[in-house]
């Protein structure tokens, strides 16, 4: 117990106990452990240790954090009670435990019982018990010494379902250099800085255009990586889950990359001579497609996250195809997860031109979006599934609308029909981008477009988004916004017009993504004033629409669209900051495997 951190006090029994709790400041966290206790040490760490449950223990052991401190007393006080009277101390309607008979179980039953949640960690191979006879207490020695616990602490801080190249090239030593982080006292955090520190120098390796220059960002980016996965690793073989960590976690692998590509458009000017709005075009291009990508995966998952009868052939199939294991890698290995993604990006940086590096960024994303989406058009399709009211809140919040988009939908009703949400998106987006695409540059079509596609995205919207392809109108309202932005841009011939809007893109592509992490956490999108602010996603398209049509080919249109970057980064990105370190912020992490 002091290895962990705890100053160990001995009581005889559960009201000397409680007399003890009352004397240790209230913001720190209490355990209570029974003196016969025996097993792992990494089981107790995982029982008593965990930052992100309010209360959580093992057969034997129990913990509480500051905000249980009080409901802890009083399940004391209540077990107490109820052990003296002969009594069960849960209600009938609580499940008795009848595995963990000691005094920390009993209490964490009552606890359960005034409606505490108790954390129970899956143990799997870990031993953690309470043995009552001589027999009992050998063979549980007898178990502990069977099983290595470190071995077990180093598997389990590793992902349990991670992509080819990262299962197989980076987490067999990163997991070496968590546990060499954390025995120096390294936080998560700090690796998570110095993975994005190693980008930054990565891209500016890129940025001089020049063969060592892309050799040395190559070999950086690998850097990064292994760094980027050491960060989540020692976060799982420490138990050091904080709010910071997770949105430092969740944002930066995004300005990584976006810095990356941006590196890599600087060095190829450089290797022009200056002219490279093409390679920016490319850049843009590869991080809107990235960005759709994602926002396919998070509104897939929202829609169904608590689907009721859920039920799809597509899911029986993919669910044979994971018990035949070389299925599963190539499958994993077909959606260019991030590993095999940095990978690609960082060897043909060392051996190829920018170019090249965008154009392969831009098949193999491509035929990884087609193969995802048609994966979920299929499940959605033949599922039989009822959307919940969290659903369609969570579709309404990623769909990013703004004020006149909410205007419309307050006004006017879309029609009845499972469909007819995504089939006003797409018209929607279909019609913004096309004409973005063909309109003479500096016409009034575009924001004529723009137009249209403000009164059909808030029709889309103004009933709950629980059809079974509804969750497709947020990937085509990014894909509207993102596309025109690249298209006006780029056909503007304006000296910088597509770095800038490349700018505004990553910087509208950083607000969605903090969206997506908030709604993950279960604290709900950012508040509406931010949303407003920033004008939505058709409000936003309006305006870069009217920039093109007012400017035209002036240079003020570059600087028109860097204004609108930098205002838009500035505002999400403080109200981000502000969220992600206070309080109310979830700490949001992936679990490894079981142990």
């Amino acid at each position: 117990m002091r290895a962990l951190g705890f100053d160990v006090r001995p009581a005889a029994d559960a009201g000397e106990a409680a007399a003890l709790l009352k004397g240790v400041p209230a913001g720190h966290r209490v355990a209570l452990v029974d003196p016969r206790f025996v097993g792992h040490v990494h089981a107790l760490r995982l029982g008593l240790t965990d930052p992100r449950f309010a209360a959580a223990g093992v057969p034997g052991a129990l913990t509480v954090q500051s905000d249980a401190r009080a409901a802890l007393l009083r399940a004391m006080d209540r077990t107490a009670a109820a052990v003296g009277a002969g009594r069960p101390v849960a209600d009938a309607g609580v499940p008795d435990r009848d595995e963990d008979r000691t005094i920390p179980g009993r209490i964490a039953l009552a606890l359960e019982a005034e409606g505490t949640s108790v954390q129970r960690p899956e143990l799997g191979s870990l031993t953690a018990t309470v043995p009552t006879t001589p027999e009992e207490v050998t063979a549980a020695r007898a178990a502990v010494a069977a099983v290595d616990d470190e071995a077990v602490r180093l598997r389990s801080a590793v992902k349990a379902h991670d992509g080819f190249f990262t299962t197989h090239f980076i987490s067999p030593y990163s997991r070496y250099i968590a546990r060499w982080c954390a025995r120096r006292g390294l936080t998560p955090n700090q690796v998570t800085t110095a993975s994005l520190i190693t980008a930054l120098v990565a891209a500016g390796c890129a940025a001089t255009g020049t063969r060592a220059g892309f050799v040395a960002a190559g070999l950086l980016l690998l850097f990064s990586f292994v760094l980027d996965c050491t960060d989540g690793q020692l976060a799982r073989y420490s138990l050091q889950y904080s709010t910071m960590g997770a949105w430092l976690d969740a944002t930066f692998d995004r300005a990584k990359e976006y810095a990356y590509y941006a590196g890599l458009a600087i060095g190829a000017s450089h290797m022009a001579g200056g002219d490279s709005d093409d390679v920016w075009a490319l850049a843009l291009g590869a991080m809107v497609l990235q960005a759709c990508r994602h926002v396919v995966d998070f509104s897939f998952n929202e829609a169904n996250h608590d689907a009721v009868s859920n039920t799809s052939p597509t899911a029986a199939l993919s669910d044979r195809l994971d018990s035949v294991g070389w299925t599963v890698w190539l499958r994993r290995m077909i959606v260019l997860p991030i590993g095999e993604r940095w990978a690609m990006i960082a060897v043909l940086t060392a051996v190829t031109t920018p170019r090249i590096v965008f154009y392969a960024l831009l098949v193999g994303c491509s035929l990884a979006a087609c193969y995802t989406t048609a994966g979920r058009l299929l499940r959605s399709l033949t599922r039989k599934a009822r959307r919940t009211d969290r659903a369609a809140h969570a579709l309404a919040d990623l769909a990013d609308s703004g004020p006149l988009a909410q205007a419309v939908a307050a006004v006017v009703r879309r029609p009845g029909g499972g469909f007819t949400a995504p089939l006003l998106a797409l018209v929607g987006s279909g019609a913004m981008i096309a004409t973005a695409l063909l309109a003479p540059f500096g016409s009034w079509w575009p924001p004529a477009a723009a137009g249209v596609y403000t009164l059909l995205a808030g029709l889309a919207v103004s009933r709950p988004l629980k059809g079974a392809l509804d969750w497709l109108v947020p990937p085509f309202f990014r894909a509207a916004e993102y596309c025109a932005v690249l298209a006006l841009a780029a056909r503007s011939g304006v000296p910088h017009a597509v770095p800038a809007a490349f700018g505004l893109v990553a910087a509208v592509a950083y607000h969605h993504y903090d969206t997506v992490y908030r709604i993950r956490g279960g604290t709900g999108a950012p508040p509406q004033w931010l949303v407003r602010t920033v004008l939505g996603h058709e409000g936003r398209t309006l305006v870069v629409a009217l920039f093109a049509a007012v400017l035209g080919t002036r240079t003020s249109f570059t600087t028109a669209l860097t204004a609108l970057a930098a205002a838009v980064a500035l505002v999400v990105t403080v109200e981000s900051i502000r969220f992600w370190v206070s309080s109310s912020a979830p700490a949001v992490h992936d679990e490894g495997e079981l142990a």
